[in-house]
Formats: structure tokens, C-alpha cells, sequence
């Protein structure tokens, strides 16, 4: 189901709308290998200056397919996305729209300019509700709108295609403004809102609210769409709420030539995205309704308590915390902690009865977690991310640093017939020692040698593997989770010795939503750590 779309007879009609999913280049780059059926691609929205965005928690879900996001345009910023950008290798039949903004027209402008020549058109974010002084705060004014529209054009050769706000008493007069001001097509809508949600008396997102998505804002996107097609020929982008390829059709039927697919991927594997978007490509050429079946209604995003029963340090920047009660997970699955007013981060437990986990002084919330006191009431939401499996046969390889013993342990004590190899800079770092001990066979290396094998903890696990025979090296599976330096040099000590599908590999990216949405945990290969993994095969 091709369509022409200013100039490109694109593979298939519809986009994930920007900051979903496709955020990270190596996602993009996957999308445009093996996902067709989408022939625009829409880029997260780039600012002039790198932005970190707010923290987390960034997304909540009210109800099932229902949520409320505040990412805070989180982006590298326009130099290193000309970059990155920059290294995609675009098919013939696709489209890489780039979503831009600014808190001004000249940042607009300047943004825009940088970017267009590593793009087939420019999107104007003029629609964010939850970013103070940028989108919705602009694309409300028909004036501002026409301004910013008419100063990108001319300064670009590519299509320029401004995103517009729902928050608006009349949709069409800033699409007539937009089109006045030299705008090749429109996009409709971005999220509603700013919305609120709250669990157990705290608001969900740290900046108190954001803008709401998903299946509630259907009827909503449609008639958008349709007040401006009302007012314009111009190709549309339709999107919001949209899970079906009856809802496709309807957008269609409103006035819509490409239509974005956002919310409903949540939690979907890359596998399962790829399938999606197959079989709803099939809905569209076949006049059948079929897609919705794979998205997933059942993610759990709720938050339930936990108390803080013990806090033990390990060291000056490592502690173990303890909190009363069980928590249901799976060895390879992770968790959400989170503290009201501080935020939340991604954990695996260490043990799942009493729940315990591992922190690290890396930044703003572990560092508050060294000294969280006693008694403290926090929140765990999941479990997240896959389970691991093992064949009934088959030898455990754990190879851990850092807080990477806590998602290899409950493998190694769950499963049986497991080797640990633990890596630390000295012994004081080591900690669940003789818990290890009690369900493997440990291997500690210390790079001080104060403790073990005096040397990298992949030296260890050379030696090891050098002394098994052929058959026993093919019945290995090996589960690596640490920081990414430890883990390539874990995998390639494994790749000399044993085949790819054996390796299963944890890094700690950047994890923020957790159920696939925001693309921040993007791997190299496009897979996100989060519904992929944890651990993912080697390839």
C-alpha cells in the first residue's frame, strides 16, 4: 500500500509520531530495514543545546492504553543530531521527517537550517503542553505560528510540516496561519493536556503533569483533522489514539494522508512491533481489522509500597537496601523504584524475598539512596523486561561488576549448575559473598589483586574457559550484566570460545520509561533494553 508523499513513493502510509519509540538513531536505522509498512519516520523533537529533559517517572498510565507523559524534549541538541542523522542510510521509499523546536523563531530557524540537509522534510514542534515556554505555548498564537513557519521556509528546500496543538479553541485558524506562512503539510495532533495523575497521595510525574496520549485522545485527533482538512489540500499527518486499522482508516476518511501509530506500542518487543505493523499494513490492503490483537492492554505501570527495613553500606558509594517485603520478579526481570520528590530508577533485585537491592553512587538518585533512611516508604512498579531461560542442560556463565551481580544472582540461585565470575576494583567493592558462594561456584577477581585473581575479572573467565573441553564449552549459556566495557570485553572472550546464541548480554543504558516508549535504553542495534531484554542475544 505505497503512497506518494511530496515526491517519494514511500513503502507504506504511516509514521510513529515524534518521541515514541523511534528516538535513537539505531532505531530508526532498524525501522528502515525491517519495518516497511512505516514510510515516515519521525525523529524525537531537537533543540539548539543538548536538554536532559525531567526526571523520571516521565510517563504514567491512568487506564489500559491510556497514559500521560512529561519526557521534557529530551535531545542531544541540533550539532550531534546533524551527526547522527547523518550516519542513517535512508531507503529510497522512506521519509525521515525531523521534528525541530525552539523558544524562538531564531533558534526555530537555526535548528531547522542545521538539520535539513540530512532530512527529507522538517516537522515544527508548535504543540509540546508540558515543556514551559516552547510548543503549545507558541502554537496557539496564529501570528507566532505564521512567523515561525515563513522564517523556516526560508531558510530550507525540503518540505516544512508544522505539528499543531489540540489545546486550541479553533484548530483551523492556526492551520489557514501555518499555511499562510508557506507550510507544505500539517500534522495533527500532539498530546492533550497538560493532564495530572497521582498514586498513593504523590503526583506520578516528576514535573507534576504532561500531556495525555493514547487511546482517549481518538476522538479528539479526528476532528482535529478534520476542522483543517475542512480548511486545506495539503498532505496530513493524522495521529493520536490510533490502535487499528479501523482507526487508520477513519483518520483517512478525516482528511489524513499518512497516519502515526505512538501509544499503542507500548511494551511491544522490536519483534512484535515489526509484527504489528505487518499484519495492520495487511488490515489496510485487505479491509480487515486484525492489529489491535497484538498490542498489549495489559501492562502494569501501578505502584505499590514498599518500607525501607535495612540500609547496609558496603562501601564509601556502594549500599544494600532492604525493604519488608516480597516482590514479585523473575531472574533477568527489573524493577522501578520510586521515592516521591527524588524520582525513579530501574533496579534488578538482587533477592526478591525480602526484596533487596543494590545501589551505586552514580548520580542524583543514588547518591540520595546511600543515606535513605530507615523507615522511608518508597514505590516498585513491574516487573519489566523479559525472563531469562536457560535449557534444562545447559551450564550458567554469570560474568557481574559493579551492580551487575543483582540481575545475574536470582539466575545463579534459581537455575543451579552456575559459575559466578565477579569483577571489582578492590575487595572492600565485593559484596553478597557468601550468599554466591551458597548457590555457585564463585570466581572473584579484584584489579588491585586484594581479593582473588589479581587482574581483570575476563582474564578469570579465559583461563576457565581455556581448560573446558570442546562439548563442554557448547553446553554453556552466558548471562554478562555490568557496565558496557566489562561486557564487550566479557562477549568477545566468549565469541573466541563459543557461538553468539550462548551470549546473553545486560548493559546499563539510560532506562526511563521501562516499557518501550521512550526509546532512551536504544542498544547499537536498534533493540531496546527494556523490552528486549535486559539481556540480549548476541548476534
Amino acid at each position: 500500500m505505497s503512497i506518494n508523499f511530496f515526491g517519494k513513493t514511500l513503502s507504506g502510509p504511516l509514521t510513529v509520531p515524534s518521541g515514541i519509540v523511534t528516538t535513537a538513531t539505531p532505531i530508526i536505522q532498524y525501522f528502515f530495514d525491517h519495518i516497511p509498512q512505516v514510510g515516515v519516520l519521525t525523529t524525537k523533537s531537537i533543540g539548539m543545546a543538548p536538554r536532559e529533559g525531567n526526571r523520571e517517572p516521565v510517563l504514567s498510565q491512568y487506564a489500559p492504553g491510556c497514559f500521560v507523559n512529561a519526557v521534557g524534549l529530551t535531545n542531544p541538541g541540533a550539532e550531534r543530531s546533524l551527526e547522527l542523522l547523518g550516519q542513517l542510510n535512508i531507503p529510497s521509499d522512506r521519509f525521515l521527517l525531523t521534528s525541530v523546536f525552539g523558544g524562538s523563531v531564531a533558534e526555530f530557524v537555526e535548528v531547522a537550517r542545521l538539520l535539513a540537509p540530512v532530512s527529507d522534510g522538517i516537522e515544527l514542534n508548535l504543540s509540546c503542553p508540558h515543556a514551559k515556554g516552547y510548543g503549545m505555548a507558541m502554537g496557539q498564537d496564529p501570528d507566532l505560528v505564521h512567523e515561525i513557519t515563513a522564517a523556516v521556509k526560508a531558510v530550507v528546500d525540503i518540505p516544512v510540516i508544522p505539528k499543531l496543538t489540540p489545546n486550541t479553541p479553533d484548530i483551523a485558524t492556526i492551520a489557514k496561519a501555518a499555511i499562510a506562512g508557506g507550510a507544505d503539510g500539517l500534522c495533527a495532533i500532539n498530546t492533550v493536556g497538560p493532564g495530572y495523575t497521582s498514586a498513593h497521595g504523590h503526583a506520578v510525574l516528576s514535573n507534576g503533569e504532561g500531556g495525555i496520549s493514547g487511546k482517549g485522545v481518538l476522538p479528539t485527533g479526528l476532528k482535529c483533522v478534520r476542522d483543517i482538512a475542512a480548511v486545506t489540500d495539503c498532505p496530513i499527518i493524522g495521529c493520536g489514539g490510533v490502535s487499528s486499522a479501523d482507526d487508520v482508516r477513519a483518520y483517512m476518511n478525516a482528511g489524513a494522508t499518512v497516519v502515526g501509530v505512538g501509544s499503542s506500542l507500548v511494551g511491544l518487543t522490536t519483534d512484535e512491533t515489526a509484527a504489528y505493523f505487518k499484519t495492520l499494513h495487511q488490515d489496510l490492503q485487505g479491509n480487515t481489522n486484525r492489529a489491535e490483537s497484538h498490542i498489549r492492554y495489559d501492562i502494569d505501570m501501578q505502584f505499590r509500597p514498599v518500607t525501607l527495613v535495612k540500609n547496609e553500606k558496603v562501601c564509601a558509594d556502594i549500599t544494600l537496601l532492604t525493604f519488608d517485603r516480597k516482590v514479585n520478579i523473575q531472574p533477568g526481570e527489573f524493577i522501578f523504584l520510586w521515592v516521591p520528590g527524588l524520582g525513579e530508577k530501574p533496579f534488578s533485585a538482587l533477592t526478591d524475598d525480602p526484596f533487596t537491592l543494590v545501589a551505586i553512587d552514580v548520580g542524583e538518585f543514588t547518591h540520595a539512596l546511600l543515606d535513605l533512611p530507615v523507615g522511608t516508604e518508597a514505590y516498585v512498579r513491574g516487573p519489566h523486561g523479559i525472563p531469562v531461560a536457560p535449557g534444562e542442560d545447559q551450564k550458567i556463565i554469570a560474568v557481574a561488576g559493579g551492580t551487575g551481580l543483582a540481575a545475574v544472582y536470582q539466575v545463579a540461585r534459581d537455575f543451579g549448575n552456575a559459575d559466578i565470575f565477579v569483577g571489582a576494583r578492590s575487595a572492600d567493592r565485593l559484596y553478597y559473598h557468601d550468599e554466591c558462594h551458597a548457590v555457585a561456584t564463585v570466581h572473584v577477581a579484584t584489579d588491585d589483586g586484594s581479593e582473588g585473581f589479581n587482574g581483570r575479572v575476563t582474564e578469570l573467565l579465559r583461563e576457565r574457559l581455556q581448560a573446558m573441553t570442546a562439548e563442554e564449552r557448547q553446553a554453556l549459556v552466558f548471562y554478562n550484566c555490568g557496565p558496557a566495557p566489562m561486557v564487550h570485553a566479557a562477549e568477545a572472550v566468549q565469541r573466541e570460545y563459543c557461538s553468539p546464541q550462548q551470549i546473553f548480554s545486560a548493559i546499563d543504558y539510560l532506562t526511563k520509561c521501562g516499557v518501550g516508549l521512550c526509546g532512551a535504553c536504544a542498544a547499537p542495534d536498534g533493540r531496546r533494553l527494556c523490552v528486549d531484554g535486559p539481556f540480549l542475544q548476541a548476534h
